[in-house]
């Protein structure tokens, strides 16, 4: 089971969807307990960092959130909720993220329009990660942001928006996305069968996981 954590921030249904699409058995979860018994959790998060932090620390989710990565259960952040995986962020100085990655969240760079909206190509910096195994190479990702963490080892994809600007980042089981994959076509469906897969134990090379196709096109 994928459990989705639900902490009352946003539309947080789109990654459910996203996954019961993939063939997966993923749920909305608010209880710590039923998160705590999960294959693996996705941390989604819309909006500003500052509340999304508060709103998962009054949910008690977060311990569940740093439980599972710390116990090596496959974990996935999600745009806001992959900012809040680091220590921090400028968007809101003082208010602590969960510390699971090394680095800070930036403002994007000087002279660039904000938020970035659009869709943008990935440029995969660690090629054959099990987070990007078998999708095109510069595959194309929808974005809707205005900070982005800063480039650090665990880097995986960056896309170029004003500069150099972190998409993806992964530590073991702990990975995390700038981009929306539920809302990027084909290739963000292949990202998340890969994470589902994952899941089940096999790998994203491991054969089982669903064919990613539909739900929405590419540029």
């Amino acid at each position: 089971m994928i459990a989705v954590l639900d902490y009352g921030i946003g539309n947080l249904a789109s990654a459910v969807k996203a996954f019961v699409h993939l063939g997966a058995d993923a749920r909305l979860v608010t209880d710590p307990e039923e998160a705590a018994s999960a294959d693996a959790v996705v941390l989604p998060g819309v909006g500003a960092f500052g509340p999304c932090v508060r709103a998962l620390r009054r949910s008690g989710l977060d311990r569940a959130a740093l439980d599972a990565a710390a116990g090596g259960v496959p974990f996935l952040g999600i745009c806001v909720g992959f900012q809040m995986l680091f220590a921090g962020s400028e968007e809101e100085p003082g208010e602590a993220g969960l510390g699971l990655l090394e680095g800070t969240v930036r403002r994007l760079p000087a002279g660039t329009k904000l938020p970035q909206m659009q869709w943008n190509r990935l440029e995969t910096v660690v090629p054959g990660t099990a987070m990007v195994a078998g999708l095109p190479a510069r595959p194309w990702m929808y974005f809707v942001h205005s900070y982005a963490p800063e480039r650090t080892a665990d880097t995986v994809a960056t896309c170029e928006y004003g500069g150099t600007v972190v998409a993806a980042a992964a530590r073991g089981t702990l990975w995390g996305t700038q981009f929306h994959p539920e809302k990027s076509g084909a290739s963000g469906l292949a990202l998340l069968a890969n994470f589902a897969a994952s899941a089940q134990g096999t790998g994203a090379s491991g054969g089982s996981a669903p064919a990613a196709h539909g739900l929405a096109g590419e540029p």
